[in-house]
């Protein structure tokens, strides 16, 4: 065991090797692709393009940048830097999600009184560790291959990002090294600090990581914000040698919440997917238990992020209307509008998926049959706002129909594809699956504290009129000018915010010292619901592709967004169904890729027999679920 153990040190450690002569050469290369000296030596002020500010100009000039594109017989350059970028996108926020949900089970795990629960929790977070680490060297060489390839296939924008960005670039580099440290040693030092009184010594150094992971998709996302929405630069494109202006673009703050957002979706969706896949070939029951209690886990971890991803994705869209408005019309209402249709629809399925997953949950659950008629309707609740959701502003329509109406838009639909009845529909959906939630915490349960009813009266109270206050904003938006209605989002994500965490608040203090009806019994749930826990998980790795994709397709023509032009033979717009297929096709290799680290992970057998049957005697088949072991 021992000597397995070095063996797997000694590779991690050529793995760190790798990790850090990839970042080091990656830096030197960017750095050496400066432009001419004319272009730095230049030395009149200039004022920057977003905050107004004066400053000398430090970089290149985008203008001077020749439109250089290399040509490789029967390659399409775009379609290759879309596949590679959007495969380390993937195992980015992969490897960024990872490290964060050790960290959260294992804080779970040191907060449990009860040895048992406390044990399950440590080895899962352990395992997810594994794959972390495994999942790391991936992460850089697909960073390596996709810098080489812009550098080999787009030489000009690559002179120009690297001359712009030259300070960040070995910040970036240090930033990466230290995160594979720090997360080697969080690992390989899991047993050292394994006592009560180091624990909290090693969650200190998985918390660490994190911030370096964190503080690496901050700085990735300065790249992809200034491409969209540059700051920091004048009219020709040139630094100004203000690095926060450089680095604050107008859209880094909403992107830096939507991708961490998605990141902990996408990563977690992976692990849902696994958990669900070893659950249809698990070989006995006790295992079979296992892996539904790991999927349950994960989708509720999953499903905290997804909550507010509306909000953060509709602060993301208001601020690309208010740097270009042109752009937001671009992606909402013309060019790419029916992609946001697609996406409305696959988050639509995605709360239908989860409740419907709830709803299945309940079979294993003693005493949960007598919700089950709440829980019909409120799917077909969810159906109705689900409806108006994804519903278009406008549809297709040849010249004889649109005469036939006598507009360009359907006189009953086009009402409800406005942002304000779109708002209220997707915000009434948080609020019903909170309350599908809070069903499910009740489903074996009977509340014994001296104010039941009083709470019961409070719960429904805030779930009435939070609904119905996000409902009379939404209709009373059609009444006001655009402008003034943009303004609704605000009270009804705080109106929601409020529904949500209020009520499982309450809930929670409710069910302290609740009477258990029977036990919950692990792994008897219909294969139905864990069908549809799979398709949630791959509508997450879908959905995150597709917006990817719009993000980067909202810039058209440009490179950097109104500074350098893509005039490569590339720079079109594919079409849906192309765009689909890709956003499928690099689904489909991700998680193929991840399945392969998954097996990596288990096949070297670095884990003893004893932790394995630990790990799995910790979810027996019928359990009591106690109040210290419940999430």
């Amino acid at each position: 065991m021992k000597h397995k153990r070095r063996q797997a040190a000694h590779g991690l450690g050529w793995c760190l090797a790798l990790v850090a002569g990839i970042q080091l050469l990656g830096m030197g290369t960017a750095l050496s692709l400066d432009p001419a000296e004319a272009d730095v030596l230049v030395v009149e002020d200039s004022e920057d393009i977003y905050y107004r500010t004066d400053g000398t100009p430090l970089g290149p000039s985008a203008r001077s940048v020749p439109a250089e594109y290399a040509r490789i017989p029967f390659v399409d350059n775009r379609v290759l830097v879309w596949f590679v970028t959007q495969q380390h996108t993937y195992f980015g926020g992969f490897v960024l999600a990872l490290p964060l949900f050790s960290v959260l089970l294992e804080w779970i795990g040191v907060r449990r009184s009860h040895p048992e629960a406390a044990r399950k929790y440590d080895g899962l977070a352990r395992d997810i560790l594994r794959v972390a680490l495994v999942s790391l060297s991936m992460t850089a060489v697909l960073g390596a291959v996709m810098l080489g390839c812009f550098i080999a296939l787009y030489p000009g924008f690559m002179r120009y990002m690297g001359g712009t960005f030259k300070s960040m670039m070995p910040l970036y580099a240090a930033v990466f090294v230290g995160e594979s440290l720090l997360l080697i040693l969080y690992y390989y030092t899991w047993d050292r600090f394994a006592s009560a009184a180091t624990k909290w010594i090693h969650l200190a150094l998985g918390v660490g990581a994190n911030a370096m992971g964190v503080l690496l998709l901050l700085l990735a996302n300065a790249w992809a914000s200034f491409m969209m929405a540059p700051a920091g630069v004048d009219a020709e494109g040139r630094y100004l040698g203000n690095i926060w202006h450089l680095l604050h673009s107008p859209l880094w703050n909403p992107l830096n919440a939507h991708r961490f957002l998605a990141d902990i979706m996408s990563g977690g969706a992976v692990v849902v997917a696994y958990a669900a896949y070893r659950f249809f070939t698990a070989k006995s029951e006790r295992e079979r238990a296992y892996y539904d209690w790991v999927g349950f886990v994960f989708i509720v971890v999953v499903v905290c992020a997804l909550l507010p991803m509306p909000i953060a994705g509709y602060w993301l869209m208001r601020e690309v209307f208010e740097f270009r408005q042109q752009m937001g019309v671009t992606m909402m209402g013309g060019l790419l509008s029916w992609l946001f249709v697609v996406q409305a629809i696959t988050v639509g399925v995605l709360f239908l998926g989860i409740n419907y997953y709830l709803w299945q949950s309940m079979e294993r659950i003693t005493g949960g049959e007598r919700f089950q008629p709440y829980f019909k309707a409120i799917v077909f609740a969810l159906m109705a706002c689900f409806f108006v959701w994804f519903t278009p502003h406008t549809i297709a329509m040849t010249p004889s129909e649109m005469k036939a109406m006598g507009a360009a838009q359907h006189p009953v639909i086009g009402q409800f594809g406005v942002m304000s009845a779109k708002n209220g529909a997707i915000n009434v959906m948080i609020c019903l699956t909170a309350l599908n939630y809070v069903l499910y915490r009740r489903a074996n349960r009977r509340i014994i504290v001296s104010w039941a009813r009083v709470g019961n009266i409070a719960i429904g109270t805030i779930f009435v009129t939070g609904i119905a206050n996000i409902i009379w904003l939404a209709i009373y938006g059609f009444y006001i000018p655009a402008n003034v209605r943009v303004g609704l989002s605000v009270p009804q994500g705080l109106t929601t915010a409020t529904v949500v965490i209020g009520s499982l608040m309450i809930n929670r203090l409710m069910l302290r010292g609740a009477e258990v009806r029977g036990p919950i019994h692990w792994g008897r749930i219909s294969m139905r619901g864990m069908i549809a826990l799979f398709g949630v998980a791959a509508t997450f790795s879908w959905v995150m592709g597709l917006m990817g994709y719009i993000r980067s397709a909202g810039r058209l023509e440009w490179h950097v967004n109104e500074l350098l032009p893509d005039l490569s033979p590339w720079a079109f717009t594919p079409s849906l169904e192309f765009a689909a297929k890709m956003v499928t096709f690099n689904m489909i290799v991700f998680w193929a890729s991840v399945f392969a680290m998954f097996w990596l992970s288990r096949w070297d057998q670095r884990i003893s027999e004893e932790e394995t049957s630990t790990q799995l005697a910790g979810a027996p088949l019928v359990r009591t679920l106690t109040r210290e072991e419940t999430i």
